[in-house]
């Protein structure tokens, strides 16, 4: 189980593709070498529209822009906070920096405290993200409401379900996570992924899950506003 995760949303044009990719496998040797355990950036594949928010919006996404959903998983927040000084110092970050291929102003970031990672052994092959904010005082029913998906999902083909429960999510001058989906006062902002083998895995996946009586009604309310949730599906692009 990972102890620690930061976790990206970011816009990049679908022109730099390539370069993007280029650039985080490049950066992800220095990264385990600042004590990371795994990164892994996925390219919006299937990100739909929200009528309150969507991933787009998070970080506001212009009309040739794609999402990418990324994390960084470390084995303790504190090895965490010290590779993030470590990453402001290092002159090789900050070569690489420069070199963005995107609009570092508009991604988004924050730190997680893993509540539940359930998984398996399996190469991954297609993800889907989530953020969504939770009411601080609902914790525990949210955990409840994790494991009981966790279960389920593993049961229908996901290879790894995380949830994470926001720990140092920063406010921002363009784009945050609290933004991105209208967190209001009390709440806190919940991350999450389901690794799939594939993305008809995936797909295949979903369709049992919305018939499972463990998503349906009977479930009872959610503890949370689902409406505000945002989502999408992302194809790894790097996976180290």
């Amino acid at each position: 189980m990972s102890s620690y995760l930061e976790g990206f949303v970011v816009a990049v044009p679908a022109a730099n593709k390539e370069a993007y990719r280029a650039l985080a496998a490049r950066c992800a040797p220095l990264f385990r070498e600042f004590g990371a355990t795994r990164l892994v950036e996925a390219w919006g594949d299937d990100v739909p529209d929200g009528k309150l928010t969507d991933f787009k919006g998070a970080v506001k996404a212009k009309d040739d822009e794609v999402v990418v959903f990324s994390w960084i998983e470390y084995p303790s927040r504190a090895v965490r906070d010290a590779a993030q000084k470590r990453i402001m110092e290092d002159p090789r970050m900050k070569e690489m920096g420069s070199e963005m291929p995107f609009d570092g102003m508009r991604m988004i970031f924050g730190g997680f405290a893993p509540l539940v990672d359930e998984g398996r052994e399996g190469e991954t092959g297609y993800v889907d993200g989530m953020v969504a904010p939770v009411p601080a005082a609902r914790r525990d029913d949210y955990l409840a409401l994790c494991r009981t998906h966790a279960a389920m999902f593993a049961e229908h083909g996901a290879i790894r379900v995380m949830d994470a429960w926001g720990d140092d999510v920063p406010d921002g001058k363009v784009t945050d996570y609290k933004g991105a989906v209208k967190a209001e006062d009390g709440e806190a902002i919940a991350y999450s992924f389901i690794e799939w083998p594939s993305k008809a895995a995936r797909d295949e996946g979903w369709a049992k899950a919305m018939a499972d009586p463990r998503m349906g009604p009977e479930a009872g309310p959610l503890p949370f506003d689902g409406k505000r949730l945002i989502h999408g599906g992302f194809a790894p692009i790097v996976d180290a």
